[in-house]
């Protein structure tokens, strides 16, 4: 899609999204629901995808090293395209479009289409739901809360955080039938 056609659509979705964005981004008067979704946001930034790419090893040494391994692979292929997107489709983040939306944490770029927490989040949670149900199931909360956090904060759209989730889901199922079988034949 050409800039300026992606410039136009996502004016006119922003000013259709403004109003649940607001809604929602009045939650951050609640000091404990604002201090909540920031840290989770916080630890959605990597924090706690290190902790458990670093951790699977240590707990189970030969599949956790693998599945280390597909989630670093697949985290990298996550940044290198919501970047790409990013960079490519320059939708301005809901405080900056709207004055009237509050921005509760520094963003960690400019752009908000898509939501790259949002992205990692689910792509991390089902590759390791795949290879660790448990623990999977486990991170559904989290993972929900991240997703909430990135509007709430005022950081995001309703809609980038969907089109994360489904490229997050997207590149997690590429990773799964195609970059774990082919570690599995490479470290065989």
């Amino acid at each position: 899609m050409p800039p300026d056609r992606a410039t136009r659509l996502f004016e006119w979705v922003d000013h259709h999204e403004y109003q649940v964005c607001s809604r929602i981004n009045r939650s951050l008067r609640y000091r404990p629901l604002r201090s909540y979704f920031s840290t989770v946001s916080k630890l959605g930034d990597g924090w706690i995808w290190y902790l458990l790419i670093l951790g699977m090893p240590l707990a189970d040494p030969l599949d956790g090293a693998l599945v280390a391994l597909q989630c670093t692979l697949t985290g990298l292929c996550c940044t290198l395209l919501y970047k790409l997107l990013k960079r490519r489709l320059s939708r301005e983040r809901p405080f900056i479009s709207f004055p009237t939306i509050h921005c509760a944490v520094p963003p960690l770029d400019r752009y908000s289409f898509p939501s790259g927490h949002t992205l990692h989040a689910v792509c991390f949670s089902l590759v390791i739901y795949s290879n660790y149900p448990a623990l999977g199931l486990a991170l559904i909360p989290f993972t929900l809360s991240v997703m909430a956090s990135r509007v709430v904060l005022g950081l995001h759209y309703p809609s980038d955080v969907a089109a994360g989730a489904i490229i997050g889901a997207a590149l997690a199922l590429v990773s799964q039938h195609n970059l774990q079988p082919w570690l599995l034949s490479a470290l065989v």
